[in-house]
């Protein structure tokens, strides 16, 4: 593998998650996330000027965390 394959994949899961990769970390499907979105429940999301959603990474760490301490 070459240095520049491997610095791909840890440049573009800094930061920011699309919400097909909060779907995938979490072993839900996009239609779930949705209703979540709808009902309040999923992690704030910034709106890109394309209309895709975007989450910080930072933002889904957190949610995780609040998630733990509700069970």
């Amino acid at each position: 593998m070459s240095i520049q394959t491997a610095r791909i994949p840890a440049q573009r899961g800094r930061g920011w998650l699309t919400v097909d990769e909060f779907c995938e970390e979490l072993g839900i499907a996009r239609s779930t996330f949705n209703d979540w979105r709808a009902k309040g429940r999923a992690p704030k999301c910034a709106k890109l000027p394309n209309g895709q959603l975007r989450i910080r990474r930072a933002v889904f760490e957190q949610y995780m965390t609040t998630l733990e301490e509700a069970s």
